[in-house]
């Protein structure tokens, strides 16, 4: 039986497994398939002991820190949405949406050995990520702020475009240009509506 499909964790066995989770995306992202699984329970603050029973190998602890970043753009919606503008809140989630691409690539080399070994990484992070961008641009279109000839699969294509061309830590500053560019021109122009 999975770890998801097991009984729910105690909270402090949660928070270590998160914070297990959120280093191994800075290390991986950092240091690539390369990086050492002590310097990431080091910086989760939790011994290797403690790493080693949430995750008994290096390919568990890729695949989960790789899902987990998938369920985290989809959970994030409804909270832009509750404090933010619908506009402001796409804007803000493909911000998230970079950081998520930029953190992929650091693991791309650990996913796709994964994914040769048969286990399949993606499953369901497309579907999430549309999810996501769905409800985003439903939100905005409600409110009149977007185009609607434009949708959901379009603004992923974009968003995957930016991603293939401009993830890379040091090209950050081009992503924001492009994901303006891209938001720009999915803004509904005065003149309509």
């Amino acid at each position: 039986m999975s770890r998801d499909a097991a009984r729910p964790l105690r909270a402090d066995a949660q928070r270590n497994r998160d914070k297990i989770l959120a280093a191994a995306v800075r290390v991986f992202t950092e240091e690539g398939l390369d990086a050492h699984l002590e310097r990431i329970a080091r910086e989760a603050g939790v011994g290797t002991a403690t790493l080693y029973r949430n995750f008994p190998t290096r390919e568990a602890l890729v695949e989960a820190a790789y899902r987990n970043e998938v369920a985290q753009l989809r959970d994030v919606v409804p909270e832009l949405l509750a404090s933010r503008p619908p506009y402001e809140a796409l804007r803000a989630w493909t911000r998230l949406f970079m950081d998520y691409a930029t953190a992929k690539l650091g693991m791309a080399d650990a996913l796709r050995a994964i994914a040769a070994a048969g286990s399949n990484p993606y499953a369901h992070s497309h579907d999430m990520i549309r999810s996501a961008i769905t409800t985003l641009m439903d939100a905005c279109a409600e409110a009149g702020a977007i185009r609607t000839d434009i949708g959901p699969a379009d603004m992923f294509a974009a968003l995957a475009g930016i991603a293939l061309t401009s993830a890379e830590p040091e090209q950050r500053e081009q992503a924001e240009r492009l994901l303006d560019l891209t938001l720009d021109g999915l803004r509904r122009a005065p003149s309509e509506g």
